[in-house]
C-alpha cells in the first residue's frame, strides 16, 4: 500500500530595512512513496498457536526460542484417540495471521452391525483401541476374523466376519484350457461343458457362472471363469479354472523420450498400427507411424521428440505467449536486480530441479533490473524491451520485489509467489492442479528419469 503525505512548505523572509517579518505560504504538494517494511525480527508478529488434546511443533528461521514470528512454520499433531481437522502445517503470514487453523476431535468408530446367528461383546463400547470380540450361535462358526478393533483412523480393523454352516456343497470346474487365435484376430471362440454341484442335504442346487459364457469370444490372456453354487442354509462352494488365448505379436514398442504413442486394435497384434506423439514443447523427427508386421516385427525406424525451437526476438508478447499455447506451462520469475538474495535462492532451486519442470512442461522467463538495464531471457535466449514491458504489463508484474507467476497451458494466471519456493512445493501445486490424469500417469512412468 502506497501513503501520500502532503506537506506545506512555508518560505520564511526577512526585510532588512524595516525589520517587518514577512510570511508566504504555497499551495504546492509534494507526493512521497512510502513503502512499509515487513518485520522479520519481531518475535510477536503471529499469536502463539495453540492446540487442544494435541502437539504444536514450530520452527522458527531465528530460532528455537522464537514461535511466532514472520515465517515460522508450526506442525500440528492431535493426542492419540484424537483426529486432525484443518491444515496439519501452518506458517506465519506478512498479515500477522497464520496460513490456516486446526482442531483435534476425539473419535470413534461407526456401531458394528449385528451378523446373523451371532453377536459381539466390545471392551470400551465403539471408542479407539476398543476391541469387539463376534461370537456364534450353537451350530455355527465364525468365517472370517474373530475381532474387530476400532483405529485411530475411525475405521474398524479387518471385516465383518459371518456365521455359517460347518457343511458346504462339493462343485468341480472342467480343467483349463489353452486356445491359439489366428493371425490377425484378438480374440478366440472356447466352450465348455458346465460343471455338476452336489451336497448332502439338498437334492437340487443352483449353480452360478461369474464370468464370460462359453462358446463367446475370448480376449487375448489369461480369463478366470468361476462357478459358485449354495445350498438352502447359503452355504456356498465355488471353483475356477482358467481359459488362456494367445495372439500372435510384436515385440512391444517403446514410446518415444519426451512423448507417447497411441495405437490401433490392441497395440502389438499383427496389423496394429502405433502412431508417435510428442508432449508439449517438443516436436517429431521421423515416421510418423509404424505397422507390427506379420513376421513380429515393426515396420520401418523409431521416431524421436526434439524440443521445439522458441523464438525469442519477436516483437509483442502475444506472439511470444502463442508459442507455448497448449503446449508449455510459464513460470515467470521477476527480481530488481541479478544479486536479490530471493532471486539467487529461487534460481538455484529451479537450476536442480530443472528436469522436474521439463517433465511437467513447464518454461521458465526471468525478468531482471530496471529500463534502461532490463533483462528478460529465456534460458541464454534475450527478450526484446517490448515483449518484457508486455509481460509485466499484461500479468501486472512489478520491478521492485521479487514475485514469482505461474501460468497454465492456456496462459491464464494460476499462482503468484512472493517468496522463494522449494521444488517439491511447486510441483506438488502443479501436479495436483494442472495436470490431467493422463499427464500424471505419463509423469509417474518417467519419475526417475531425473535420477
Amino acid at each position: 500500500m502506497i501513503f501520500n503525505r502532503f506537506v506545506v512548505v512555508f518560505i520564511l523572509y526577512f526585510t532588512a530595512g524595516s525589520g517587518a517579518t514577512e510570511y508566504d505560504s504555497y499551495n504546492d504538494f509534494v507526493e512521497e512513496d512510502y513503502t512499509p517494511q515487513l518485520d522479520y525480527k519481531n518475535p510477536h508478529w503471529c499469536h502463539s498457536p495453540g492446540l487442544t488434546n494435541g502437539e504444536v511443533t514450530c520452527h522458527s528461521p531465528r530460532g528455537a526460542a522464537y514461535r511466532s514470528t514472520l515465517d515460522t512454520r508450526c506442525e500440528m499433531r492431535c493426542d492419540r484417540g484424537y483426529r486432525l481437522l484443518g491444515k496439519s502445517s501452518i506458517h506465519c503470514l506478512a498479515s500477522r495471521r497464520w496460513s490456516g487453523t486446526a482442531y483435534c476431535r476425539k473419535m470413534r468408530c461407526h456401531v458394528l452391525h449385528l451378523i446373523p446367528h451371532g453377536r459381539y461383546t466390545c471392551t470400551q463400547g465403539f471408542m479407539v483401541d476398543s476391541r469387539c470380540d463376534f461370537t456364534c450361535d450353537p451350530g455355527y462358526r465364525i468365517e472370517g476374523e474373530h475381532s474387530r478393533t476400532c483405529q485411530r483412523s475411525s475405521s474398524w480393523s479387518g471385516v465383518q466376519p459371518v456365521c455359517e454352516d460347518t457343511d458346504p456343497p462339493k462343485i468341480k470346474c472342467p480343467p483349463s484350457r489353452l486356445k491359439v487365435a489366428e493371425p490377425g484376430k484378438l480374440t478366440a471362440v472356447v466352450t465348455w461343458d458346465p460343471p455338476a454341484a452336489t451336497d448332502t442335504a439338498d437334492k437340487s442346487l443352483n449353480v452360478i457362472l461369474v464370468g464370460q459364457e462359453p462358446g463367446t469370444d475370448f480376449k487375448e490372456g489369461a480369463n478366470i471363469i468361476r462357478y459358485k453354487v449354495y445350498d438352502q442354509a447359503r452355504n456356498k462352494a465355488a471353483c475356477k479354472f482358467i481359459v488362456r488365448v494367445e495372439v500372435r505379436r510384436c515385440p512391444e514398442l517403446p514410446p518415444p523420450l519426451h512423448g507417447y504413442l497411441t495405437c490401433s486394435s490392441d497395440g502389438s497384434n499383427y496389423g496394429a498400427t502405433c502412431e508417435y506423439h510428442c508432449d508439449g514443447g517438443y516436436e517429431r523427427r521421423g515416421v510418423s507411424s509404424r505397422v507390427c508386421q506379420f513376421n513380429r516385427s515393426w515396420e520401418g525406424t523409431a521416431a524421436e521428440c526434439v524440443s521445439m525451437e522458441i523464438k525469442s526476438d519477436v516483437k509483442t508478447v502475444s506472439a511470444l505467449l502463442d508459442q507455448f499455447y497448449e503446449k508449455r506451462r510459464l513460470l515467470i520469475v521477476s527480481a530488481p536486480n541479478i544479486s536479490d538474495p530471493d532471486y539467487q535462492l529461487q534460481n538455484i532451486m529451479i537450476q536442480k530441479s530443472d528436469c522436474g519442470l521439463d517433465l511437467r512442461h513447464v518454461t521458465v522467463i526471468e525478468l531482471l533490473g530496471s529500463p534502461p538495464r532490463e533483462t528478460g531471457r529465456i534460458k541464454e535466449s534475450l527478450l526484446s524491451s517490448e515483449v518484457i514491458e508486455g509481460l509485466r504489463q499484461v500479468f501486472r508484474i512489478s520491478r521492485f520485489y521479487f514475485s514469482m507467476l505461474l501460468l497454465d497451458e492456456l496462459g491464464l494466471d494460476r499462482e503468484r509467489f512472493i517468496t522463494p519456493m522449494a521444488s517439491d512445493e511447486l510441483f506438488s501445486y502443479i501436479d495436483n492442479f494442472l495436470l490431467d490424469e493422463e499427464q500424471r500417469e505419463r509423469l509417474e512412468r518417467h519419475r526417475d528419469f531425473c535420477d
